[in-house]
């Protein structure tokens, strides 16, 4: 290991290997969105259709039986590390801003999805997790008590989506899914370049 270090090292250093050379998946002028790397689990493809900007109309609940206004957004995603994981975030109308890094671990065959956001900047990332995408929705899931201390999960869903755009919807699910109570909202259109 230390010998290939000290290799690529010296390479690097007399300027025969570039590092846009070693890592050719990350986003370039040519492909400014990255792409997926060849070697990587198939399920890195699950987000394809979203890599690109999409523009979108969000909508959160206020209470109960209210919705806030709609808020309008850019939605950026693309591939990251050489093309083994996905980076998405979003630039909001309302000055608000956030975004996620997706990774698959083959081992569990689980997305891994840690989310952030400008106006809650936390010590520890909030971690979704779901099983790869089987040719329709991507689901995903992150524990969360209810207000009044029942169990259950918040629960993203991507859905209807084509090379067009996609919707996005999150609500708190109790553990049979026969409560779901939806937040937030998100309509997409991908962005014709």
């Amino acid at each position: 290991m230390k010998r290939t270090v000290i290799f690529i090292s010296m390479l690097l250093i007399c300027g025969v290997v570039t590092a846009q050379d070693m890592y050719q998946n990350r986003p370039s002028a040519e492909h400014p969105f990255g792409k997926p790397h060849p070697d990587a689990p198939k399920e890195i493809m699950d987000y394809t259709p979203l890599i690109g900007i999409s523009d979108c109309q969000s909508v959160s609940r206020v209470n109960q039986t209210e919705w806030a206004d709609t808020v309008s957004l850019e939605w950026h995603w693309k591939y990251i590390t050489d093309g083994w994981g996905v980076q998405d975030e979003t630039f909001k109308a309302d000055g608000a801003h956030s975004g996620s890094i997706r990774q698959y671990n083959a081992d569990s065959t689980q997305w891994y999805v840690t989310y952030y956001a400008s106006a809650t900047p936390t010590p520890r990332l909030s971690t979704w997790t779901g099983a790869p995408r089987d040719g329709g929705d991507i689901v995903l899931y992150n524990p969360q008590k209810a207000p009044n201390g029942f169990d259950g999960f918040f629960k993203i869903v991507f859905s209807d989506i084509t090379n067009e755009g996609f919707n996005w919807e999150g609500a708190w699910v109790d553990p049979a899914e026969t409560i779901n109570y939806p937040t937030w909202r998100i309509f997409c259109k991908k962005r014709v370049e």
